[in-house]
């Protein structure tokens, strides 16, 4: 029998998951829960990290974690216990199915316009890295990072999921017409996979384009592959064409763990209550159990849910209301009177199961990708951000004047507009600014050039920061700014 990790969660996460660990138990699961410790209690009683180290180890070695909806504690600095648990583990790709649900009503259920559309989200990088600083006090700044292998990775993990439920059409969301070096690395790789995949048909789609396109032609898309915060609210806003994030199921795959959950909240004012609705959190099992190779007993639970559904069978957050809502351990064992039974629209065809979980083998050092290196770097110059309230045509004016021979001021900006040597007086400028500095020949410059020039410049304002402009294979990797 194998075992994996099961975390209760918070709130209502216990009762939930009460009641799916009870249908699966009816339909005899071949599965050993482990009991872990992660969450709110874990954070108070001084794990920073949300969790046990027992509860690490657990999950490490067993390499499958069910879990029910966690709180961060707010206030304290507290990373989320939810985006940790992903990215420690490296489960890159969030797999998220949103379907039409017979017996929850919906703006297009009643239109008669059926949902069935896959959001993959990267899931390990963009601004989820949590990197941010305060430059002064008035300006922010969080890092964004996009990886080549990163995006290779989710973007190989829709293609093949799509070869492997006959899905015909990939779509790339993005926002590479602004960020065109972070968002165009992730579209570029998109369709270098996408060469592997030829009887695949692809495009991609802007990201704001993409949300109004989903909520008036949602038929158009089948699977849709986006970076992190996006995939994030594109997540979402398909949960609400489907009824909400309480039918909305997810999964964290990555090649050694891979994580199930619900992905709504914990509900603290209904927690204790027994009238949670536990749909999201069976989906997920249900997903899990596919993963798993548990195919038969995945589709014998999905038959009595979509059935039960069909009856009109609700807790009380949905449904129709002229029917008497039934609380969680009343839905659960409606469920489980119903295995056996075939919905009358949308029946899952149950296929043999065929276990193909293999736990993990213990690793001894972090894997670290590395794709084909540039064949040439270059240095051009350096971009210093750095605190000032002076007019951009003094900073310009001071700067040019202190500029050791051979370099030159190529712009100045705030915000990411130009403002200096050309721009508008009504740009409006907060305390921090960037100036780009770059070599004005054709000489070699070093890093050791760099930080000398860092140096000289701390002397005429406060750097808070500093980026290398470096080129590869003869082509400059950074972008303008707005209006140069």
């Amino acid at each position: 029998m194998l075992s994996i990790a099961v975390a209760k969660g918070d709130g209502i996460g216990p009762e939930i998951m009460e009641a799916v660990l009870r249908i699966f138990n009816a339909v005899n699961v071949p599965l050993n829960y482990q009991y872990v410790e992660m969450g709110k209690d874990v954070f108070l009683a001084g794990h920073s990290t949300g969790m046990t180290e027992e509860a690490k180890q657990t999950i490490e070695r067993l390499g499958i974690l069910f879990k029910g909806p966690m709180e961060t504690p707010k206030g304290k600095g507290m990373k989320s216990i939810n985006v940790t648990a992903r990215k420690v583990w490296n489960t890159y790709a969030n797999n998220r199915v949103f379907r039409s649900l017979h017996g929850v009503d919906t703006v297009f259920s009643k239109a008669g316009i059926p949902i069935n559309i896959t959001i993959v989200r990267e899931n390990i990088e963009d601004t989820y890295g949590g990197i941010e600083h305060k430059l002064t006090n008035d300006v922010a700044l969080c890092r964004r990072f996009i990886t080549r292998p990163g995006s290779a990775q989710v973007h190989r993990y829709a293609f093949e999921m799509a070869r492997k439920r006959g899905i015909k059409k990939v779509t790339c969301g993005h926002k590479a017409n602004i960020m065109k070096i972070t968002d165009g690395l992730f579209l570029e790789t998109f369709y270098e996979i996408a060469k592997e995949y030829p009887e695949i048909q692809t495009n991609d789609v802007i990201v704001d384009d993409l949300a109004m396109k989903l909520v008036i032609r949602p038929g158009d898309f089948e699977m849709v592959v986006l970076p992190n915060l996006m995939g994030d609210i594109m997540s979402d806003l398909c949960a609400g064409l489907v009824g909400g994030l309480g039918f909305a199921p997810s999964a964290n795959i990555g090649d050694n763990i891979s994580i199930f959950e619900a992905v709504h909240g914990t509900a603290p004012d209904i927690a204790g209550k027994n009238i949670a609705n536990p749909t999201a959190l069976l989906l997920s099992g249900i997903m899990m159990l596919q993963h798993l190779g548990l195919t038969e007993e995945a589709a014998k639970i999905q038959n009595a849910l979509l059935y039960t559904l069909e009856q009109g069978v609700h807790t009380g957050d949905f449904g129709n209301k002229a029917i008497p809502a039934v609380n969680t351990t009343e839905f659960a064992d409606t469920i489980i009177a119903n295995l056996g039974k075939t919905p009358a629209q949308d029946p899952v065809i149950a296929t043999p199961s065929k276990l193909q979980h293999t736990p993990p083998n213990a690793l001894t050092q972090n894997k670290i990708w590395n794709t084909e290196p540039a064949e040439e770097v270059g240095l051009n110059g350096v971009d210093y951000f750095f605190e000032s309230t002076e007019q951009p045509s003094l900073i310009g004016e001071k700067v040019t004047n202190w500029l050791p021979a051979g370099y030159k001021l190529s712009t100045l900006s705030n915000r990411g507009t130009q403002v200096y040597p050309k721009g508008s007086v009504y740009t409006e400028c907060v305390n921090q600014y960037r100036i780009r500095i770059e070599k004005s020949d054709d000489r070699v410059i070093t890093q050791s050039d760099i930080w000398a020039l860092t140096a000289a410049f701390a002397t005429l304002y406060r750097v808070c920061s500093a980026e290398c402009l470096i080129t590869l294979n003869g082509k400059e990797a950074y972008s303008l700014a707005q209006g140069q």
